[in-house]
């Protein structure tokens, strides 16, 4: 499988297929229209560049519009005022730069990571498109996130911690995980360095809207997150492994349990990385980033299938610089399949229904996968080799 027929190789063929599919997704949905509610098929767009509207408007953008979209506003204020643009443009303009944005942005940090070679890259690209596109179909911001986070990754690795700490403060103001990102800085030097440039990011990405609007009502935005945030924690258990937990076994674990175990032996996965000079190489490194990208999906109770491309990046990454073996093969395969084909045509509506769906199939090779990664780190266990420089 990490064989491709050679002109798959050329990086401008990568670059005209992100680009189409980006474009050609877009105006899919884009000429659906509305249904009988009113509703289109790129809502998650929709709720994006309205959020953007009611800051203007000065209202509670974390509040139901029913009239205006079905589902409510979840991103920071930072996040919103970042939309403006869009607010501007017809639909169709909009949701095609809104989707190429979110597709190159995550080639880009693919072809940034200096940590793969560049065949490497490109199998990385070709691996997470399928899964890419689901995201697109569903105007997600989630390659925005996996770009940002593969992007301060490879800025980790040049020793760039002004732009680490500004990609993963970007991350974090889209989606709240992304800030575990920041825990990475473990395995590099320049440690409190890089702590007061995350801490300079921060107070900068939360301020900007203070630069538009009064205190009194930004102050009231970031309550009204919080709230909301908070309300959100306990509605589902989506594609993750307390979802795998409940429909495999029937144990309704309590999430904060699930959370802070996942978190502890990422941690120690981690820590044992960085803790050993002599363990702290670019694979080892490699590993645990996919790790990181696994975790924030898998423990994420509000996963659903367009989340996975950042838990593919996860995953592609780990098979493009592991040694070639059967089992490791077959594990991406079952990864590939399940985890990015499942949702799709490729399997039939029955099989989705009665088992890929109840038994959040999606979900389980990722959480499989995370397994191996975690163990292989916190117990020094060299599993994978690495793969032979192209």
């Amino acid at each position: 499988m990490k064989h491709f027929p050679v002109f798959m190789y050329h990086k401008s063929l990568v670059w005209v297929a992100y680009s189409l599919a980006a474009v050609v997704v877009s105006l899919l949905k884009w000429q659906l229209g509305f249904n009988r509610e009113g509703y289109t098929a790129y809502e998650n767009y929709r709720i994006f560049r309205n959020a953007s509207a009611h800051l203007w408007q000065t209202t509670n953008v974390y509040a139901a519009f029913p009239a205006e979209q079905w589902d409510l506003f979840k991103y920071s204020p930072a996040f919103a005022l970042g939309m403006a643009p869009f607010t501007v443009v017809p639909d169709g303009v909009g949701l095609c730069a809104w989707n190429l944005l979110n597709a190159l942005l995550l080639l880009y940090a693919l072809f940034r990571l200096p940590i793969l070679n560049d065949r490497q890259a490109m199998l990385c690209a070709w691996l997470v498109l399928p899964e890419l596109v689901i995201s697109l179909q569903n105007s997600q911001s989630n390659g925005l996130t996996a770009g940002a986070l593969l992007l301060a990754f490879g800025a980790f690795e040049r020793g760039q911690l002004i732009r680490a700490g500004g990609w993963i403060t970007g991350a974090a103001f889209i989606k709240v995980f992304g800030l575990l990102a920041a825990g990475m800085y473990l395995l590099y030097p320049g440690k409190f360095r890089f702590l007061r440039w995350l801490a300079f990011w921060t107070v900068l990405f939360a301020g900007i809207p203070f630069l538009f609007f009064e205190p009194d009502y930004v102050q009231q935005l970031y309550r009204w997150w919080w709230e909301l945030l908070r309300d959100d924690h306990s509605a589902s258990v989506g594609l993750s492994v307390q979802g795998w937990l409940l429909t495999w076994f029937g144990w309704a674990a309590p999430k904060n349990v699930i959370t802070v175990v996942g978190l502890v032996l990422l941690a120690l996965g981690v820590g044992s990385v960085a803790r050993n000079k002599k363990a702290n190489t670019p694979q080892n490194r490699i590993y645990a980033w996919a790790a990181l990208l696994l975790w924030v999906v898998i423990f994420n109770h509000k996963a659903e299938s367009p989340t996975f491309i950042i838990a593919l990046c996860g995953a592609a990454i780990w098979y493009a610089s592991v040694k070639p073996s059967k089992w490791w093969h077959l594990l991406f395969i079952l990864v590939f399949l399940f985890s990015s084909l499942s949702p799709t045509d490729v399997f039939p509506a029955i099989i989705r229904k009665t088992f890929v769906e109840p038994f959040v199939l999606k979900a389980v090779p990722c959480i499989v996968l995370w397994i191996i990664i975690t163990f292989a780190l916190v117990c020094k266990r060299n599993l994978f080799g690495s793969a032979p420089k192209a």
